[in-house]
């Protein structure tokens, strides 16, 4: 895939600038009013290992304060606790953006969310809206699997948590331990096992033409950057220079399902939405090769 052509025949792309890729351009409703985020930067891999050491014995023996214990505070502090607020400049751009377009007095909340001091106050009384929104202020941490012991009657004295972490643009796997260990202490080793960074700061530059196309197929939508939270392709490109943008652009009913159908049993879109994106693309490819 992706990986194989950037790594053994980067070749290929000399001279390219930009790739359109996945996740963006589609329509969606806040407010009433309708936008287009087109993806500009995402977060990166930062997948770790922690291990937890503690006193081992037999089962019928009452023991306090060993690993089982420490991942059970461990994993309750991840549960409680956010890590630290950042603004990143392609964040601030994408909430700025939609709060220009918003009435009052949901555009001024949603400029708040770029004050530290109110990010998290705001980001709670957002509610469920507030979830799509707070990855994009914090490096995460999730808890996936978990190692330790073998056999019902005896107690681990080791235990194995990977974490799937996510940092911001521009932040590090050091970044990521240091906030790790302030909130968790010191009491475990820790192994990055895969970071991928990506661009610290997105290219801009076809973004006004994609923006056009959109508000020329949709006058009444509003073209915003747009920060994915997950990972794609884009991070590979960047090695080379590239710029992705998510432009798979989808008109859609308010109605229509789509995030709970994306990458899920039964994955579809409507006829329409196919149209309007292959058109959306073709045009974007054509004004690009006129522009040079």
């Amino acid at each position: 895939g992706a990986r194989y052509l950037v790594e053994e025949h980067p070749a290929l792309f000399d001279g390219v600038r930009y790739a359109l890729g996945e996740f963006g351009g589609f329509s969606m409703k806040i407010a009433g009013q309708t936008f287009y985020p087109i993806m500009i930067s995402e977060k990166q891999f930062c997948w770790m290992k922690l291990r937890i050491k503690g006193p081992g014995g037999h089962g019928a023996f009452v023991l306090r304060g060993g690993a089982m214990a420490k991942l059970g505070k461990i994993l309750t502090k991840l549960d409680k606790n956010r890590l630290p607020t950042h603004i990143t400049p392609a964040v601030q751009e994408m909430i700025n953006s939609l709060a220009d377009s918003l009435p009052f007095p949901t555009g001024n909340l949603l400029r708040q969310l770029l004050k530290p001091a109110f990010t998290n106050t705001i980001l709670n009384l957002l509610g469920t809206q507030g979830e799509t929104f707070d990855p994009l202020f914090h490096n995460t941490i999730n808890a996936t699997v978990v190692r330790g012991g073998d056999k019902s009657n005896v107690i681990p004295s080791e235990i194995i948590l990977d974490l799937d972490g996510r940092l911001l643009p521009g932040y590090t796997p050091q970044d990521m331990e240091a906030e790790l260990r302030s909130l968790l202490g010191e009491d475990f080793e820790l192994d990055i096992l895969l970071h991928e960074p990506g661009p610290a700061k997105p290219n801009m530059g076809l973004f006004p033409t994609l923006a056009d196309i959109l508000k020329q197929k949709d006058p009444s939508g509003n073209p915003i950057p747009y920060v994915l939270t997950a990972v794609t392709d884009a991070r590979l490109f960047s090695k080379l220079g590239i710029q992705t943008y998510g432009f798979t652009p989808m008109k859609l009913d308010e109605d229509f399902a789509f995030s709970s159908l994306v990458h899920a049993a039964n994955e579809r879109i409507p006829v329409d939405a196919l149209e309007f994106g292959t058109d959306a693309i073709i045009q974007a490819i054509q004004r690009f090769g006129e522009a040079k």
